[in-house]
């Protein structure tokens, strides 16, 4: 029974500490045992320590790493207080490798060791980290996709390891490289069969099997595709209209390329939609074949550069607007504008407007009473926006974003007067606001501003402040 109640306790813990920071789970480890396993749990859902997971490894795969010369010695030590390794969720390959350099980079004679030699040895450590992963993990998300920098991953047979299938089967986040090793798709897509999270980003090669991994997809919520790099995508957009209608979230990133949108129209249940494209060209030409179909569920509309022609998205606004929460544009045509309070009433967030006449605004803010927050493009009339948004911003409004070029000293003074305003305000929410310029890199012109919000932040008027230049 206390066996019992001690597990019930545990999975309480567990759910309530997934909501903790790292700094708070790192204080409840000092607790006690129980809390300590819990916060260790919480904290090693992803790999946190190269030192700890190599003491993790099995005895066998230390005498190898040893025979080739890797690792000093195959002695072995006190194993660690817990199983790490089987508290693991999700694995980033670009992590992995990180740990393969810096067990390589422990070696003694690491500056001698050839090139040669160099790949033969990581991809003997590669083999054994992913053996004991593999035969230990039920694993929920993985990633092949570093942002920041381009790894060469390691042609490993994961489906040939003891205990791959339980592993992999049930894998719900997935984010790839269409260039990865045909084998590695085919073994993915006899395992996994319920991702609900797929990203891939397309680059100049396309390996077989891309197309079979998304076409097996059961329980697919969410699609992001991203294709700067890539023209032909016929067979990716051709296994697109083979999938159930599951997806809730989808988006794409086509660069400059002209890519086909008529499978979106079988999407019906999507509740996101982001589609970007470059301003110029005609990337968007197959929308003109999308925009009279209904997607009752839409909520979140995105065009982060480029848009369609104003003309056909009006007509699509029209159809499908009632239900969106989320707008974001940039256009410097206003007709759009005109009509987003008539056929967009329920919007929560409009990100950006281009506002040339303040009677535009009123005429947003009194159409979308749900209204919360709004980012604006100002000229020279930011003065005119900040008086409107105080005076006819709905009650729920409490989010400003502005992109504006003035000298900062003459700026404070209209903000002291924006939030002297807001401040009698009822309702009265506190607010977060973002200001986006050239003019702010001057320490001494951003003192005016800094001042006034500090002494608003005091009051409690602003919540949160930014800058960006």
């Amino acid at each position: 029974m206390k066996n019992k109640q001690n597990r019930i306790l545990s999975d309480c813990l567990y759910e309530i500490f997934e909501y903790l920071d790292k700094n708070t789970l790192y204080s409840c480890l000092l607790v006690n045992h129980l809390w300590c396993e819990v916060s260790v749990r919480n904290l090693w859902r992803s790999i946190r320590n190269c030192k700890t997971l190599i003491a993790c490894l099995p005895n066998e795969s230390k005498e190898i790493l040893y025979n080739n010369g890797i690792i000093i010695s195959n002695s072995t030590s006190k194993p660690p207080l817990f199983n790490y390794v089987t508290f693991i969720k999700n694995i980033s390959v670009y992590n992995i490798e990180g740990i393969i350099k810096y067990i390589l980079q422990n070696y003694q004679n690491y500056q001698s060791i050839t090139p040669q030699s160099l790949n033969h040895k990581e991809y003997i450590v590669a083999e054994e980290i992913y053996k004991l992963i593999m035969n230990q993990i039920s694993l929920k998300e993985l990633y092949f996709i570093s942002y920041s920098i381009t790894i060469d991953i390691p042609n490993i047979n994961f489906i040939s390891y003891p205990g791959a299938r339980d592993c992999l089967k049930c894998l719900s986040k997935l984010n790839i490289r269409s260039d990865l090793y045909p084998e590695f798709f085919y073994q993915l897509s006899k395992l996994c069969y319920n991702i609900q999270y797929l990203e891939i980003k397309f680059v100049e090669v396309i390996s077989n099997g891309v197309t079979d991994l998304i076409s097996v997809q059961k329980n697919l919520k969410s699609l992001i595709i991203q294709s700067c790099n890539c023209e032909d995508l016929m067979g990716v957009i051709h296994s697109l209209t083979k999938l159930p209608n599951t997806l809730i979230k989808f988006e794409l990133y086509g660069g400059g390329h002209s890519i086909p949108l008529s499978f979106i129209t079988n999407l019906t249940n999507l509740q996101e939609l982001v589609l970007s494209f470059y301003i110029y060209g005609d990337s968007f030409g197959y929308f003109k074949k999308i925009h009279h179909i209904t997607f009752p569920q839409l909520q979140i509309l995105k065009f982060p550069f480029g848009h369609p022609e104003i003309e056909t998205l009006i007509k699509f606004l029209e159809i499908n607007g009632k239900n969106l929460k989320e707008f974001r544009i940039s256009s410097p045509d206003n007709s759009l504008y005109l009509v987003i309070d008539k056929f967009c009433p329920n919007l929560r967030k409009l990100f950006t407007i281009e506002i040339k006449e303040v009677e535009l605004l009123k005429k947003i803010f009194n159409g979308c009473q749900y209204l919360e927050s709004i980012k604006i493009l100002c000229g020279d009339n930011y003065k005119e926006v900040l008086e409107t948004v105080v005076k006819y911003s709905p009650k729920n409004f409490y989010e400003l974003k502005m992109v504006i070029n003035t000298r900062s000293e003459i700026l404070s003074k209209e903000l002291e007067k924006f939030f002297t305003i807001w401040k009698d305000r009822i309702p009265q929410k506190s607010l977060s606001f973002t200001i986006e310029g050239n003019n702010f890199n001057d320490s001494e012109m951003n003192y005016e501003i800094i001042e006034v919000i500090k002494k608003y932040k005091r009051l409690g008027i602003i919540k949160k402040f930014k800058v960006i230049m």
